[in-house]
């Protein structure tokens, strides 16, 4: 399995576990140990994942995260100390994919990157229809561009996924328990808020360009596009 994993770590204790426990997975993972060299690798090659610590030396751990997301949309699972949900929801609005805290176990790491890439192998199938169009909303999958009413919608990973679960079955009521299970590839633990974050950005964002309110809440149940 030749897939590349860039791991940005600045202790290279850490670092050097977690690329062992990768290459034991079957994965080529290539440490770097401060913000600088992970934009220096990222431009380098293409990557399949990105486990990225926040605190970094040189460029910080958050504006590496928003450097990445001009490269593609690769995975990102963030390490971090912090524990509080305020910070894990800043950052999975930003665009992170995935979040662990510091210490972490190595095993689940390797698992959470092998459903985010596996949850990434679903969403770039190409027989699936690449075009989609809602009301004023046009998507294209495989250059992960939205429009809204003619102009240009720059959505974080997530919320690109919600929208393009909804604009597929534009009919369907989805829990936000659906949401969360087939966006983040996992079971969903009843952690309601980040879920409404998601989709409260991303309304926010169609709506800063268009009338129309595309997402309705369905009361009890969770949310669908409007009529």
């Amino acid at each position: 399995m030749d897939i590349p994993i860039l791991v940005v770590e600045d202790d290279a204790s850490i670092n050097d576990l977690i690329c062992e426990t990768l290459a034991g997975a079957g994965y080529c993972p290539q440490g770097v140990f401060s913000g600088n060299e992970a934009l220096l690798m990222l431009n380098a090659k293409p990557w399949k994942c990105v486990i990225l610590d926040l605190m970094l030396p040189g460029k910080p751990g958050a504006e590496v995260l928003t450097a990445i997301r001009a490269f593609g949309h690769m995975p990102v699972i963030v390490l971090s100390a912090k524990t509080d949900k305020e910070s894990k929801l800043e950052l999975l609005s930003g665009g992170a994919d995935d979040y662990m805290t510091k210490p972490f176990d190595t095993d689940e790491l390797a698992a959470r990157v092998a459903a985010q890439l596996r949850r990434f192998t679903v969403y770039s199938d190409g027989e699936r229809e690449k075009i989609l169009r809602y009301m004023d909303i046009e998507m294209d999958t495989d250059k992960r561009a939205v429009m809204a009413a003619g102009v240009g919608v720059q959505l974080t990973r997530r919320e690109f996924d919600i929208l393009e679960l909804m604009l597929r079955h534009p009919q369907k009521v989805y829990s936000r328990a659906n949401i969360f299970e087939s966006v983040w590839s996992e079971d969903f633990l009843g952690d309601e808020k980040t879920i409404n974050v998601h989709v409260g950005n991303l309304r926010a964002k169609l709506s800063a360009v268009s009338e129309h309110k595309h997402i309705k809440t369905i009361w009890g149940v969770g949310f669908r596009l409007a009529d």
